[in-house]
């Protein structure tokens, strides 16, 4: 089956049922433009939110939403901020250890996009994609371009495609 016979299957899966986690020791749900960005552009496409939490940067609490959610009727689960370099920044280690797999592709595609828009800063960014107990999991920068860039060129256009794959 090729990718085009993939996307037909795909779009069965209907519309996903997704959270959005904000992981932030500074935004309050006001300020939180990217969570809101992501949840705007998800819900525009004709997808499901089930719930959206901001969370302060603590890997162990980061560690058992996830865990939690996983068992929950969630298809998706994306989430902005402490993907960066500094001490604080847990969200990728917080995270890791829970996933089943690792698509190292969605982070190398989101950095090589990202190199044409703010150029060798790109290779900072720590994007990543995996699933967990059949969940897609998606970890992106807090700014609201480098959520617009994934959003509108990598997870919209596969997102059904993505949580088909893993729930097979």
């Amino acid at each position: 089956m090729g990718a085009h016979d993939h996307h037909t299957e795909a779009k069965k899966v209907g519309p996903i049922r997704y959270v959005r986690l904000s992981i932030t020791d500074s935004r309050k749900s006001e300020d939180d433009h990217s969570g809101r960005l992501i949840e705007s552009l998800l819900n525009e496409a004709g997808h499901y939110q089930v719930a959206s939490m901001i969370l302060k940067n603590d890997p162990k609490g980061l560690r058992e939403v996830i865990k939690k959610l996983c068992e929950e009727e969630v298809d998706l689960i994306v989430m902005t901020g402490g993907t960066g370099l500094s001490k604080k920044d847990q969200t990728i280690e917080a995270i890791s250890p829970l996933l089943d797999k690792v698509l190292p592709g969605f982070g190398e595609l989101f950095r090589s996009l990202s190199f044409h828009e703010v150029g060798s800063a790109a290779l900072m960014s720590r994007a990543l994609c995996g699933t967990a107990k059949g969940k897609v999991i998606i970890a992106l920068p807090g700014s609201v371009d480098a959520v617009r860039l994934a959003m509108t060129k990598l997870l919209i256009p596969e997102v059904q495609h993505l949580v088909w794959e893993a729930s097979r």
